[in-house]
C-alpha cells in the first residue's frame, strides 16, 4: 500500500505551488482509483496547521476551506486513516533507534512507523528524510 506525506496534500492545495500540478495530479490518482492508499492522522493535522499559516502562506487558506477539500479527500473510498495501535510504541522506538531520529526527525519517525504499523511499503513525498526509515520506500512525485 502506499501513503502520502503532508507536503503531497500541501501541494495538491497550494495552486500557486511550482508542485501543484505533480501533487494534484497523483492525489487524484489515489482517491479515485481502486486501490487501497493511506494518509497517517498526523500528516492530516500538518496540512491544516501549514496551508492556514499566515507566516507560511499570504494569505494563507481559509479553515473552511482547508476543511472542505480535506473532507474531499478523506471520502474517497479506498482511503485508509493510519492510527497507533496498541504495538505502535514498539515500531516507533525501532524506527528511532534504527533510524538515529532526534528532535525535529522524530516527526517523520512517528508518521514512519504508522506507515509500517499499518503494511505501507511506499510513502509518496518530497523530502528525503523518510529515507532512512528501513522497509519504507520513498516515492518523490516532484
Amino acid at each position: 500500500m502506499r501513503a502520502v506525506d503532508t507536503n503531497v496534500l500541501v501541494y495538491a492545495e497550494i495552486t500557486s505551488s511550482s508542485q501543484h500540478a505533480a501533487a494534484l495530479r497523483h492525489l487524484k490518482e489515489l482517491t479515485e482509483g481502486g486501490l487501497p492508499w493511506a494518509i497517517p492522522w498526523p500528516c492530516v493535522y500538518e496540512f491544516l496547521r501549514i496551508v492556514t499559516h499566515p507566516r507560511i502562506f499570504h494569505p494563507p487558506v481559509p479553515m473552511a476551506r482547508a476543511l472542505a477539500d480535506l473532507r474531499r479527500i478523506l471520502a474517497s473510498p479506498s482511503l485508509v486513516l493510519l492510527s497507533e495501535t496498541e504495538r505502535h510504541i514498539d515500531l516507533a522506538e525501532k524506527a528511532l533507534k534504527d533510524s538515529g531520529a532526534a528532535g525535529n526527525l522524530v516527526h517523520d519517525a512517528h508518521i514512519a512507523a504508522l506507515c509500517l504499523e499499518h503494511g505501507v511499503t511506499e510513502l509518496l513525498t518530497g523530502d528525503r528524510d523518510f529515507t532512512r526509515f528501513a522497509g519504507l520506500r520513498v516515492l518523490n512525485p516532484f
